[in-house]
């Protein structure tokens, strides 16, 4: 049996005395490689920007939605704050409105909450504190709306006047006290008008005083416990489609309810689902590259084996076996591939990085993905030389040495 340092030189050689050959054929895997890698961690870094995503829009939150106008009222506020597990909730009511500070008047999106507001949604406070149910003529503003959208920053403790428009044509005014400003956040991609930057926070009774309305548009609530989310999720849901009038048979048919509920963990569900099936299409747009590499290694292979016929011929007369040759011409085309994956390893990860903060992705590279690359590379290298190995190994030697 021919050693293994042996085997190792002989391969070098083999492939040093074509190095242009060898780099073209090491270049298909360092392509397929790395794109195996960087298509993996984008995808990584993909579920990672998803989950981040909600889980800034609130801890273990559960919102219910109005699918039609008068629906929600206080009845229904009070029976998801009664609900077991249920730690807080909120009514949300959103509409726009004329914010006027120092004679200068901007429309801008008001949304009338209670105290339990910030505590769900994870809202951070840059100046000031957050409305309290005894608060009537306090607002808290959006850091941009305070800093940007007005020739002078307003300021904590200041003035302001909201002004809404009813439906009978009637503008009502009142004064409020900043009482405020929230911490620079950002828009996120799972709730709807969360860019909080450019909101406007009052007393959703006192929104509902000027407009002439009682009703609320949602309902955010928080469970205490993120392992009973699904349950508690499921009986606000039940108790709402009871106060309805919702058959129970029903209650899982959207379309025969006039609301919709869903949890922070139903969202994570669906977004790992996108997350997966994107991860998936681009890898198997990687695995394709990586297909045609292994095409080229077992192409010049294929051309290595003719080229050394003679040769092949010689060792077999001083005593080579099949097996010896076997594994040479394997070893070659495992050396050439796993040069190739790890060289492709790093340049993947590398362009990994760089996509991702180009995309504003937060940087995931699972260290799994250099094991995945050097094992595949590997792997491509025994699949794309085990024919040609077979073919050299089991040449006549007479033959071979008559080769020309």
């Amino acid at each position: 049996m021919i050693k293994l340092t042996q085997a190792a030189r002989i391969a070098v050689g083999s492939i040093g005395s074509a190095k242009l050959r060898s780099a073209l054929t090491t270049l298909g895997i360092v392509i397929g490689i790395a794109a195996v890698v960087v298509n993996a961690s984008l995808g990584a870094s993909f579920n990672q920007f998803f989950t981040d995503e909600i889980s800034s829009v609130g801890s273990n939150f559960i919102i219910a939605a109005s699918e039609q106008p008068n629906l929600f009222f206080d009845n229904e506020y009070n029976l998801m704050k009664n609900t077991p597990g249920i730690s807080g909730v909120s009514p949300r009511k959103s509409m726009s409105g004329d914010l006027t500070y120092l004679s200068e008047t901007k429309n801008v999106n008001i949304a009338g909450v209670n105290k339990d507001f910030q505590e769900i949604q994870g809202l951070q406070m840059e100046e000031g504190t957050f409305l309290t149910d005894k608060d009537s003529a306090a607002a808290v503003l959006g850091y941009d709306i305070a800093n940007d959208e007005f020739s002078k920053n307003i300021s904590h403790r200041s003035t302001v006047e909201i002004a809404f428009r009813q439906e009978n044509g009637t503008v009502v005014t009142k004064s409020f006290k900043v009482k405020g400003i929230l911490k620079n956040s950002k828009p996120t991609v799972v709730s709807e008008d969360s860019d909080y930057d450019l909101t406007v926070f009052i007393p959703v009774s006192t929104m509902n005083e000027m407009i002439g309305e009682k009703d609320y548009g949602a309902f955010l609530a928080m469970a205490d416990s993120p392992e009973k989310i699904r349950d508690i999720s499921d009986d606000v849901d039940s108790r709402l489609a009871r106060n309805f009038g919702v058959p129970e048979r029903d209650i899982d048919e959207e379309d025969l309810k006039p609301y919709y509920v869903f949890n922070q963990e139903e969202v994570l569900e669906q977004t790992g689902k996108i997350g997966d099936a994107l991860s998936s299409f681009l890898l198997v747009l990687a695995l394709i590259s990586l297909f045609v590499g292994s095409i080229g290694i077992m192409n010049i292979m294929l051309v290595t084996v003719t080229e050394r016929t003679r040769e092949i011929g010689i060792m077999k007369s001083v005593g080579y076996s099949n097996s010896n040759i076997l594994s040479l011409f394997l070893l070659e085309s495992v050396m050439v591939s796993s040069f190739g994956g790890l060289v492709g390893t790093v340049i993947g990860g590398l362009g990994a990085y760089a996509l991702e903060i180009t995309l504003k992705l937060p940087p995931v590279f699972p260290l799994a993905l250099i094991e995945i690359g050097i094992a595949v590379s590997v792997l491509v290298g025994i699949t794309a030389g085990l024919y040609p190995a077979r073919k050299a190994a089991r040449m006549n030697p007479v033959d071979a040495l008559r080769y020309e």
